[in-house]
């Protein structure tokens, strides 16, 4: 029998961004276009952004969840997303990755959405 496989202690849920990028602003700006249909705040805000990782290349590969996995938009999101930080100036090439771990809650919600949705 193998020994399951633990992740180290203290390894954060969600990969680090690269915020020192030169490009992260614009992408991030970028994903402040898209709107859950649901919720009048944009994804960032809601904090369905978990990850923007940019490389050397300028390739942009996000790492978002969905409110809900049976959220009707699931197969069109993140498609609006490439679709938001495609022109951005200087990207190369758009990677989008579903993923449900750690599963949104309102937690990740930033306080302008809080404030915009009444929960502050």
């Amino acid at each position: 029998m193998s020994e399951a496989h633990h992740p180290i202690e203290g390894t954060p849920l969600i990969a680090p961004s690269s915020t020192d990028h030169p490009l992260y602003d614009a992408v991030v700006e970028a994903c402040r276009t898209v709107y859950d249909p649901e919720i009048p705040v944009n994804i960032y805000d809601l904090g369905l952004i978990y990850t923007i990782d940019i490389n050397d290349e300028n390739v942009v590969r996000v790492i978002m969840t969905l409110t809900a996995p049976g959220c009707p938009v699931a197969g069109e999101m993140p498609g609006w997303v490439e679709q938001a930080i495609g022109p951005v100036a200087g990207v190369q090439h758009v990677e989008i990755e579903m993923t449900w771990d750690p599963p949104w809650g309102m937690d990740m919600m930033s306080d302008e959405a809080r404030l915009e949705l009444g929960f502050m």
